[in-house]
């Protein structure tokens, strides 16, 4: 080691201050263990807080605030037509970040959590080489990884500061709106940007290689969804793919190959939210027992552990769906595990939620994937238009859908799509992990006139006798 570098002596060592890193490093704290935080940033947060979940909420409710104004006309209120003040949804966007950054920084210093700036670097199989602002060698017992994952880019093409070609990172900066938005990717991020420019008055346009919107989402969730974005969006392309891009000074080139009239189109910026790579290259993993699988994902068992016994891995760099909470929780997982507990990663269901306009929301085990497993299973669904509180609020458009086993009626999966459906959908999330059935949901009184009242509704379906709806196979 070099004289004057600084050298640091930790029980564990978590590297990536994002929300599985540093859910880890407070429980890790909470049962008395000595912790260090090592990040990029100066505070934590990760890409969930600066770059990712908080700053696309932030303006995905200004969108909907928009969308909203824009329906009040059908209910006999009429707004001006927005003026937007960029600078003052950038000031007010980052003050929230702001904000939550401050607090896990108080929380870090409650709980006695060192923080480390700079990137970290295996040169020992138990010892960190942070780079940063110093030099700082970090010696521990155990170790988690939380180094996240990397949007992936479009033909090769840099995502560079004031380029034309963006990822979600530069949509969020909001440095302007443009006139004509071409997004590459019609999965949730892809679909919330696109939401978000709509709003605010970009003409954009979709492509998308699958033939769905949402690949891989249940159909009966996802088709409100398809319908409302090609009424806000110019044009949305399925089974077409970016077959080339050239960037120039005021605009992007591109070739559309698929279901597409025109295929040679111009954009005054193209975001690119085709996916996203692990961050598990260049850390030093050669100098550890870790082993990658063929996508770069790091291998763990269900306790988070690597194959180095030693460390432990969790978030977007382990794999699996790419959530904020899902990395919470295998944070606590691996903190647990480390201090002794009995833990391991057993969720039945991790929620997913895409926060456009409607939502759509859903956990546990899905129909089509119940019965292509050769479940025996029945679905119920539960249309918003029967809803007293949904036409109230102009969400007429919203489902409720409940996956049950058939014949114990035991509540397997549960999808929502419609005003706060990432809200309601705790509620499937918790019936699922506590092995609920249909009639304990039914039982269950829920305030009217509420949306919450479809899920319950949803349940009686199963059992024969919804209140607002007839049952299923009688007219």
């Amino acid at each position: 080691m070099v004289m004057g570098e600084e050298t640091i002596e930790t029980q564990l060592a978590i590297v990536g201050g994002g929300p599985g890193g540093y859910a880890a490093a407070f429980r890790a704290a909470d049962m008395g263990m000595d912790v260090t935080l090592i990040d990029i940033e100066e505070r934590p947060g990760g890409v969930c807080v600066y770059r990712g979940c908080i700053p696309s909420k932030a303006l995905l409710y200004l969108a909907g605030l928009v969308f909203q104004a824009r329906q009040a006309n059908e209910m006999g209120i009429h707004f001006e037509p927005p003026a937007f003040d960029l600078d003052a949804i950038r000031s007010w966007k980052d003050g929230i970040v702001d904000r939550l950054t401050k607090g896990l920084i108080s929380l870090c210093k409650m709980r006695e959590v060192q923080l480390v700036q700079g990137r970290a670097r295996f040169e020992e199989a138990d010892t960190l080489r942070v780079s940063g602002m110093q030099t700082t060698h970090v010696k521990f017992k155990q170790a988690i990884l939380a180094t996240g994952s990397h949007p992936i880019k479009l033909n090769n093409i840099e995502f560079n500061e004031g380029g034309r070609v963006i990822d979600s990172t530069g949509a969020l900066n909001l440095a302007d709106v443009p006139e004509r938005l071409l997004v590459v990717g019609a999965g949730y991020v892809g679909l919330e940007m696109g939401f978000v420019y709509a709003a605010l008055g970009s003409q954009v346009t979709m492509v998308e290689m699958t033939e769905e919107v949402l690949p891989g989402v249940d159909r009966d969730l996802v088709r409100p969804l398809e319908r409302r974005a090609k009424e806000i969006f110019q044009a949305l392309h399925l089974n077409t793919k970016v077959a080339d891009a050239k960037e120039s000074k005021d605009q992007v080139k591109v070739k559309l190959d698929g279901k597409v009239d025109e295929p040679d189109q111009v954009f005054d910026r193209v975001l690119v939210a085709i996916g996203r790579r692990p961050n598990s290259q260049d850390l030093g993993l050669e100098k550890t027992g870790v082993k990658l699988n063929d996508k770069g994902f790091i291998e763990v068992d269900e306790q988070q552990r690597t194959a180095d016994e030693h460390i432990y891995a969790i978030g977007d760099v382990v794999g699996g769906v790419q959530l904020a909470h899902k990395a919470m929780y295998e944070g606590r997982v691996a903190a647990e595990v480390i201090g002794g507990e009995p833990a391991a990663f057993d969720a039945q269901a991790i929620p997913a939620v895409v926060y456009t306009d409607p939502e759509v929301a859903w956990a546990g085990l899905m129909e089509k994937e119940a019965k292509d497993a050769g479940r025996n299973v029945t679905a119920t669904r539960f249309r918003w238009g029967a809803s007293g509180r949904a036409l109230t609020l102009g969400a007429s458009e919203g489902l409720t859908k409940m996956v049950l086993d058939a014949d114990s009626g035991q509540i397997l999966g549960m999808g929502i799509v419609g005003r706060e459906a990432g809200e309601l959908i705790a509620e499937g999330v918790l019936a699922i992990e506590m092995g609920a059935l249909a009639e304990d949901m039914d039982l269950s009184i829920h305030p009217h006139p509420t949306l919450s009242e479809t899920i319950q509704e949803s349940a009686a379906s199963f059992l024969g006798h919804p209140t607002h709806i007839m049952p299923q196979g009688k007219k």
